[in-house]
């Protein structure tokens, strides 16, 4: 059954082509599902690194409200972060970004483009954007695949300037990065097979096997709405895996019944495999910000200036890669992803 079922999902990617996906799965096959434990919880590097990964999901920055609106006033001077960018010598004089490879329409490679297949999306619409401001060349850009459950660990350990990976602003992630203003609104939703009796985020969910990503705002708000009763006592929550894309596998496998990811991202999964799809409403609101250092104030201060100038630009900014990008999964109306006009009440 479960074989059957994956070949049915695999004849439904026709967005990033069969043989890509029967590839991806093979190395997912090899090397990611050895990762996870028996009862689900994925197996990290150090005892440093996890410690890092999970604190920050235990902390939260200190006078935190409204995550969304403590970055700090747009700006476009030049400061020592963005001096020591400046710096770099001949190839390494490039903005270093971590980002996704897997998730359809925001950061992936597709083997239809041709050449070397470069990474896509919206999110890698808006690294390009930031390159060009800084270093004036928006192929300035050395992107690192960053799994979810890294993505704190790499900008803290200074692997990469910033992050721009589909990455909520919350309290708990502040105590350990800075956030630009929000570039995009989601929420948390359900996706499951079609066929599936589960409805939503509600009692259809009692006993059923739920997947989400190691690190993410998922996991954290699942463990937490089953603890305070929000969510049936009796969910399975302990499949965790290091990237959101491997829960789709998971369930295409039939290994579990639902995955909880964005909603922004649970449906260019369901335009990925047309067996599965959106189940409910979204049951938060989240908002994506870009991620840095937390001292990184000048590097901040930028990015929100090429934010504001990316929403105001009516040929190639926000709206365009909406409409190049996300239209098709997410429908002609942009409003409700559109961000919140920005606050700025940080103050450095």
């Amino acid at each position: 059954m479960g074989a059957r079922r994956l070949r049915a999902g695999l004849r439904g990617w026709g967005g990033v082509g069969a043989m890509a996906v029967a590839c991806a799965l093979a190395v997912v096959f090899a090397l990611l599902l050895p990762l996870v434990r028996s009862h689900g919880e994925a197996v990290r590097g150090t005892g440093a690194v996890q410690g890092v990964a999970r604190g920050s999901q235990a902390r939260v920055a200190p006078d935190c409200t409204a995550p969304e609106r403590q970055t700090l006033e747009p700006s476009g001077a030049d400061g020592p972060t963005i001096e020591a960018i400046k710096s770099r010598k001949g190839e390494k004089r490039k903005l270093v970004v971590g980002v996704d490879q897997s998730s359809y329409r925001w950061g992936y490679r597709d083997p239809n483009s041709g050449g070397a297949a470069r990474l896509e999306g919206f999110d890698i619409d808006l690294v390009h954007r930031i390159a060009q401001d800084i270093l004036g060349d928006r192929d300035a850009v050395q992107f690192k695949a960053i799994p979810t459950d890294q993505r704190i660990p790499a900008i803290q350990n200074g692997r990469v300037d910033m992050v721009v990976r589909t990455m909520t602003i919350n309290c708990e992630r502040m105590a350990d990065v800075a956030f630009s203003a929000p570039y995009f609104r989601t929420g948390q939703q359900i996706l499951a097979p079609k066929s599936s009796p589960i409805t939503g985020y509600d009692a259809s969910l009692a006993g059923r096997r739920i997947c989400s990503a190691d690190g993410s705002t998922a996991f954290s708000t699942l463990e937490r709405d089953r603890a305070e009763g929000r969510l049936v006592r009796s969910a399975d929550l302990s499949t965790t895996v290091p990237n959101q894309l491997d829960c789709l596998v998971r369930l295409q496998l039939g290994e579990v019944d639902a995955v909880v990811t964005d909603g922004a991202l649970a449906a260019s999964q369901a335009a990925q495999d047309p067996t599965v799809q959106l189940k409910g409403d979204a049951f938060t609101t989240e908002y994506y910000g870009v991620a840095m250092r937390k001292d990184a104030d000048d590097l901040v201060r930028r990015v929100n200036r090429v934010l504001v100038e990316w929403r105001a630009d009516r040929e190639r900014g926000w709206q365009h890669s909406y409409d190049t990008w996300l239209k098709a999964t997410l429908g002609a109306d942009s409003a409700k992803s559109a961000p919140p006009r920005p606050r700025y009440l940080r103050r450095a």
